[in-house]
């Protein structure tokens, strides 16, 4: 698993925050909005999180953690995970015979 760094992550984190107050301040500015949704979008793509809300969750943990603590955390579930897969699908040359 790759990981960011953490100044870069503390950097995007600032980032969001910044614009998250700016876009509360005027909610209809649309510039301000996208600039806003973008820097959300950049913490998703960091972070490896599909919403805005989950990555600065996660990058809020990141950054008060270790690293060997946010590994753990993160193998948990993703061990979690691993157990709910299926088998992969048979061979369908063999089911055609």
């Amino acid at each position: 698993m790759l990981l960011p760094a953490k100044a870069e992550v503390a950097r995007q984190l600032r980032r969001y925050r910044a614009w998250e107050r700016v876009m509360l301040a005027s909610p209809q500015d649309r510039e301000v909005r996208s600039t806003f949704e973008d820097s959300g979008y950049t913490l998703c793509v960091l972070m490896g999180k599909r919403c805005a809300r989950e990555a600065v969750e996660a990058a809020e943990r990141y950054l008060r953690t270790s690293l060997v603590t946010y590994l753990r955390e993160q193998g948990g579930r993703a061990q979690l995970s691993e157990k709910v897969r299926r088998a992969p699908p048979s061979d369908r040359s063999s089911a055609r015979q």
